[in-house]
């Protein structure tokens, strides 16, 4: 695994205080299983919850478990019957009292151009993250598995044995080619430990996920909408390159594709992460 091509790299900034904030059409995500509700995810009949409340629970398990492998089926993703707990243990989550964390940063400046945001320079301290680098056929394969792993770390499969919380966005770090007309098969999926965790994070028990500390970055970051593909991570980059000032202040080969909102909304949310050089 490369380990090393994680990590964000750049300067340090100042300014106004902000806070932070989907990938491909049908794609598994933390934020598809908030889109079940209560009446969805039950199917119980007549009986006493105390007779009947182990069945309703597998029953849900099966239910989400099932979800999941018919979308993941549509990208040639297999989701292996282990991940029913996990995902069963997200969804409770998200629908109790969690609410997800956002990555905090400083907004440096923003162009604009007629009433309409163009880019955002931004500011994130140094964190700690979770990463794991997948190398499938295609990005949407890559992401699914990488996601998987992560989201196991997070539902209790860490050196806590707690629920670690859920937060946005959730990045995957591309490569491309020196034209940056085609990405690599590396991609790696990152999570933000929640604050709670930013001081000692929980070791994962997956040998593939690295707990690393990304530095202090400035990031120069465009809001989009849609998909996200290959074909659509390529023409975001190039467009945003084409927006930049100085495109060359900007690392030329990794990018960061951050999701915000669920893949299965028509308008969905991303942003597209230039790095600064350090």
């Amino acid at each position: 695994m490369d380990s090393g091509g994680c990590r964000l790299n750049g300067g340090g900034g100042g300014g106004e205080s902000q806070g932070g904030g989907g990938s491909n059409s049908g794609m598994i995500t933390l934020e598809d299983l908030e889109s079940f509700s209560e009446d969805q995810l039950s199917d119980s009949g007549n009986g006493s919850l105390e007779e009947e409340g182990e069945s309703m629970e597998d029953d849900d398990r099966d239910r989400l478990l099932h979800y999941w492998q018919d979308v993941a089926r549509g990208h040639q993703v297999d989701v292996p019957g282990d991940m029913a707990t996990p995902i069963q243990q997200l969804t409770s989550n998200n629908q109790g009292t969690h609410t997800r964390e956002s990555v905090p940063y400083t907004l440096i400046t923003r162009k604009e151009k007629c009433g309409d945001v163009i880019y955002e320079k931004r500011h994130y301290e140094k964190a700690n993250w979770a990463c794991i680098t997948v190398h499938e056929d295609t990005y949407e394969q890559s992401i699914c598995y990488g996601f998987m792993k992560i989201m196991r770390y997070i539902c209790e499969q860490n050196a806590s044995g707690n629920y670690l919380g859920m937060t946005i966005p959730i990045v995957t770090i591309v490569r491309t080619d020196e034209t940056r007309s085609v990405l690599s098969q590396a991609v790696t999926v990152a999570y933000y430990l929640s604050t709670h965790h930013q001081a000692q994070p929980p070791q994962p028990y997956d040998p593939e996920i690295i707990i690393e500390e990304w530095p202090a970055t400035i990031v120069y970051t465009r809001a989009f909408t849609g998909a996200t593909n290959e074909i659509t991570i390529i023409n975001e980059i190039r467009t945003m390159a084409e927006m930049l000032d100085s495109p060359g202040i900007c690392l030329n080969d990794s990018f960061i594709v951050a999701g915000y909102t669920n893949p299965a909304h028509a308008n969905r949310q991303n942003e597209i992460w230039f790095l600064e050089r350090p």
